[in-house]
């Protein structure tokens, strides 16, 4: 891009962000088409809904006959087969088309059922067909409802044939199409691949009926019996433990609250299908150029000594052989810690992938991650029939044990840094020597100018970034990284979509970025996506889960739930975001239908009635877009000179040029000077944000970019911009990703959750007890962040776009944290009670003991039907209830504290890169066993003590008052092994391997012997026992 062009950064931009083309149909995108006498072709005379002919013929077939818009019923339009309903004459006219045109017209319409599941922009009434069996969805006609087998490089011809010969025999069962219709087998098959192309590339799957119901009736049930059951606790105080009995109120309270905040947003879960052959068929045509919009991926890394590089290498390989169009693909990688070790491994990693691609993307291995590739255990020559497969595969296997041991090499030539500094192989002194004073730095390894693979083919872009880093600035952490790859990224390639991915976590299933694209590329749910996130799995974590590791709870039922809703949370990686959604702007607006008025009001009182408002809505839509309507005007009369010293494209006589325009030509400059202060000082990122199917603008000088893309992530680019603030990943916390989709949700942005069979993504989580609570306190610590900022969900953007459960949810991931206090005192009441003998419960009536015991069974109905309808174990549900104790009385205990430091006394806590350990064929599980002390430790060890002393004390008590006194112990133990039952992980994480003794045998034994230890005090058998009076000194001489 010349300098002497800043117009052209709306040149190349939409008409509008805020309206739909009247020209596309609005169901299925294609074009309308044109009735007979070429005049374009309108479906509904009230409101002219854009549809296209065949989608307005199924509607009229199969659906239920209305406009999708303003449901007014559909007329019969010349060549319409007729159906039950329509009058005589319709459209002043008779219709005499013959009976080929009406089977041709209804075979094209049969085509496009379900359509209405692929999008959520309007309440089309056909949303859900349900059959009389009660199956959700209909699946006569040339769509079965499920994916078909081949997705990849077409059909043989036997299994074309076939294919067709099926979707003939289901026509000719409808009725839709006749025996005698059958002349052209190649028209059929183009028609059969047409119709196949035009359906929905996804679809919306509810939960069934008899799942969900009674799932919803039991939560209100509970709701109920939670009324009840406080009305019974504040009205029965228990006198002679007051402090007690308050403390368990306030508690019980808190914690029926944190209830209804996690349960409500699951109140609509759903799941979702994609059709990956839909996809190639509609964007990927035989003849055609390839339709697939690019997608930047960014992977990023702190310390390469805490993160293995060999972990980083595999993430990037399974990056650059992904299912998907190598042209369309560039991976950026973040190093933020300016390591000249992960900048050689990188270089490793771009030789090693030559032959790593092509090996896999040749035999369609799966994950393409070669280190878990090799590791699997599993028949690797299944579905394998080439004879060359296996001697390819020792080849590669011996190739990657190379790859790995001069990576080991690179690791232990790190570990001692020379006193001078690292050297590059150039002889020059490595840059980012000082990792916090250093400039930026990029390296282009592969893509168009790189190297090809062995097969001469050409690879994906990998792009190494570190970013400028100096004293005085805030860098502010990941948060920082990501923006500035989100820079460079616009500068260098522009693609409209992009992957957000840890570097332990690689991409297990290689058409992971294509399940994504079935809902950004849908011509009306994409417009609205600020993102889609799939579900983090984890390789390496023990049989047992015994730290929850896995999270299946949230990521199976909360998520979904959340789909449900307005979107699921983002959560850090494994999100494909829409670029447009990250730049702050807000989602395009659908047109909305006009409202139904009649003759009989006279003008005035429409005017009084309605006319003020609808002024005050266009005056409001008029100044969103004064921001981005000033960039059209005199393109070709403003040009500015760049000087030989300055910057690679001079600003500097923007304001000088001011005098000589009138004041529409003003206003177009100055909204310039507005891009400057939203997106900062870069020409050639502001002219790549209004390119918004992705791109480079056309004259763009591409040897400039690299320059430019250096300025962008300078240190103090950002300041005095909306970065960070509006723009990008948000900063103010530590976990950026929760504030960063929040901030997207409020300004009306919408989110999909992915859930395909084969996970998306796998990566590495801490096994071992001291850093899984380190990492749990990082992301409480965050949320505390976000709840005393302004960004609290609690008061933000009320009144705003996002909906009301949304919020709740929102809501619950920054309070949560705050729920350690009352469970802290919660977990002390029982070894209090056994220990005083009070007890906070007074003596009960039947009445009363029958809300506790309906409250138990609604509690234990909830988990039943949760785990019902979304399929979790039981024992998945156990361990996250289980760590929701542990974590609650430590790390989050921590956070709560910690976060209160930071904010209200400036006492900042070092952020802890949780640590990513590489596989060891030794011990699987090593780190399991492994003990780490923390201060994380000391309440839970405290409680488990406190509530056996007080075990041991109340049985004791009970022996020595006789009989009367078990009836009050048993509600006493109740609560006391409650505790201690949801803490037996961590007090097995704390005694380690103990010679592989099980943990149960100890502690039991302890707790055995304690109780023996005081009975055999209380029996004393070996001293003599009297028989008859007991006799004393009365005290007076005799």
């Amino acid at each position: 891009m010349e300098p002497n062009t800043m117009a052209t950064f709306d040149e190349h931009r939409p008409a509008t962000r805020h309206s739909l083309s009247s020209k596309i149909c609005r169901v299925c995108g294609d074009e309308l088409g044109t009735r007979e006498n070429g005049e374009a072709f309108v479906a509904c005379h009230v409101c002219s809904f854009p549809v296209c002919r065949p989608c307005y013929e199924y509607e009229r077939s199969d659906g239920n006959q209305c406009c999708p818009q303003c449901n007014t019923r559909y007329k019969r339009h010349r060549g319409s087969p007729r159906i039950p309903g329509d009058e005589d004459e319709i459209n002043g006219g008779d219709d005499s088309e013959d009976e080929y045109h009406q089977i041709k017209n209804r075979r094209d319409a049969s085509v496009h059922q379900n359509f209405a599941y692929g999008s959520e922009n309007a309440d089309y009434s056909n949303n859900q067909q349900w059959q009389p069996n009660g199956q959700a969805f209909s699946s006569a006609g040339s769509v079965a409802g499920k994916e078909f087998d081949a997705e990849k490089d077409g059909y043989t011809s036997a299994e074309w044939k076939e294919r067709v010969e099926k979707w003939k025999q289901r026509q000719e069962k409808r009725g839709l199409v006749t025996k005698e219709d059958k002349s052209n087998d190649q028209a059929e098959e183009d028609d059969y691949l047409d119709a196949e192309a035009r359906q929905p590339l996804w679809r919306k799957v509810p939960i069934s009926s008899s799942k969900i119901s009674p799932y919803r009736i039991v939560i209100v049930a509970r709701l109920v019996i939670l009324a009840f059951f406080f009305r019974f606790r504040i009205l029965t105080p228990a006198y002679d433990a007051y402090p007690l009995w308050l403390i368990s109120v306030i508690c019980e309270i808190w914690f029926a609250l944190s209830w209804i905040l996690d349960q409500f947003p699951k109140w609509f879960p759903i799941n979702r299908e994609t059709y990956l052959d839909r996809l190639s068929m509609r964007f990927e045509r035989d003849g055609e150029a390839n339709k697939l919009l690019p997608v930047d991926v960014f992977v990023s890394t702190v310390d390469p000594l805490k993160e293995p590089p060999i972990i980083t290498a595999n993430t990037v390989l399974s990056i650059l052989a992904v299912d998907y169009p190598v042209e369309k693909v560039s991976c950026y990688v973040s190093d933020d810690g300016a390591s000249m070790l992960l900048f050689d491994t990188l270089s490793e990693t771009a030789e090693f992938a030559r032959r790593w691609v092509p090996f896999c993307k040749k035999y369609n291995v799966e994950p393409r991650a070669p280190e878990f590739y090799f590791s699997e255990k599993i028949d690797y020559l299944k579905d394998k029939v080439q004879p060359t497969f296996v001697k390819d595969r020792r080849a590669m296997k011996r190739e990657y044990e190379e790859f790995k041991v001069r990576i080991n090499a690179l690791v232990a030539k790190a570990q001692k840094k020379p006193e001078e500094g690292w050297v590059m192989q150039d002889g020059t002194p490595w840059p980012g020597n000082n990792t916090r004073d250093h400039p930026g730095m990029i390296q282009v390894y592969l893509g168009k100018e790189g190297a090809f693979d062995v097969d001469g083919k050409e690879l994906p872009r990998l792009v190494y970034v570190s970013r400028e880093k100096r004293p005085g600035y805030g860098h502010h952490k990941k948060a920082g990284a990501m923006n500035a790859m989100v820079r460079v990224s616009a500068v260098l390639t522009n693609a409209p979509f992009m992957l957000n991915l840890d570097c332990d976590h690689y991409i297990n299933n290689s058409k992971a970025v294509r399940e994504a694209m079935c809902f950004l590329m849908d011509p009306q749910l994409g417009k609205k996506l600020c993102y889609v996130q799939f579900p983090q799995r984890f390789d390496g974590i023990d049989r047992h889960d015994r730290y929850a590791n896995r999270n299946i709870v949230f990521f199976d039922i909360n998520m979904r739930g959340l789909d449900g809703i307005q979107g699921p949370v983002y959560v850090g990686t494994g999100c494909v975001f829409n670029r447009q959604a990250l730049y702050g702007y807000d989602p395009p607006v659908s047109e909305k239908r006009p409202k139904m008025t009649c003759d009989c009001w006279p003008s005035w009182c429409c005017c009084c009635c309605g006319g003020k408002r609808k002024k005050t809505s266009e005056s409001k839509k008029k100044g969103l877009k004064s921001l981005f309507t000033g960039l059209r005007k005199k393109k070709n009369t403003m040009n500015y000179t760049r000087k030989r010293s300055g910057p690679v494209f001079d600003l500097e006589e923007i304001e000088e040029g001011l005098e000589g325009y009138d004041e529409h030509e003003k206003s177009s400059l100055m909204s310039q000077k507005n891009f400057e202060k939203r997106f900062g000082m870069s020409p050639v990122f502001i002219a790549s944000t209004l390119v918004e199917n992705g791109g480079l603008p056309e004259g763009t000088n591409t040897n400039s970019l690299i320059k430019e893309a250096i300025h962008v992530i300078s240190c103090g680019y950002e300041e005095k911009t909306e970065w960070g603030k509006e723009i990008g990943w948000i900063y103010g916390s530590v976990t950026e990703d929760i504030l960063t989709g929040f901030k997207m949700h409020c300004r009306g942005w919408k989110s999909v959750y992915c859930m395909p069979k084969r996970p998306a993504f796998k990566g590495s989580a801490p096994i071992n007890l001291s850093d899984r609570l380190h990492q749990v306190l990082r992301w409480a610590l965050g949320s505390v962040e976000i709840f005393l900022s302004r960004h609290c969900p609690l008061w933000y953007a009320w009144g705003g776009k996002l909906k009301t459960l949304e919020r709740l949810a929102y809501i619950n991931t920054i309070v949560y944290p705050f729920t350690s206090i009352p469970l802290l005192a919660y977990c002390t009441i029982p070894a209090v009670c056994l220990l005083t003998g009070k007890f906070i419960i007074p003596t009960i009536n039947n009445l009363a003991s029958v809300w506790f015991l309906a409250l138990f069974l609604s509690i234990i109905a909830t988990a039943v039907l949760e785990l019902r309808w979304s399929g979790v174990t039981i024992q998945d549900l156990w361990r996250n209830e289980q760590f929701w104790v542990i974590g609650g009385v430590s790390a989050h205990l921590f956070a709560v504290f910690q976060g209160l430091l930071k904010v209200l006394a400036g006492v900042d806590t070092n952020f802890t890169v949780t640590a990513k350990a590489a596989a060891d064929e030794s011990d699987e599980f090593g780190d399991l066993y492994l003990f780490k002390w923390t201060t994380l430790l000391i309440p839970p060890t405290t409680l488990i003590i406190l509530n056996m002393v007080g075990v041991v004390a109340g049985i004791s008590d009970a022996i020595n008052n006789g009989y009367g006194s078990w009836g009050p112990l048993f509600g006493k133990l109740f609560f006391a092994f409650w505790v201690i039952v949801h803490l037996y992980p961590f007090l097995k994480g704390l005694m380690g391997r103990q010679n592989r003794t099980p943990t149960i045998v100890v502690l039991w034994s302890i707790l055995l012997a304690s109780i023996f230890s005081l009975v055999w005090v209380r029996i004393d058998p070996f001293l003599p026992k009297q028989t008859g009076p007991l006799l004393k000194q009365c005290g007076v001489e005799c």
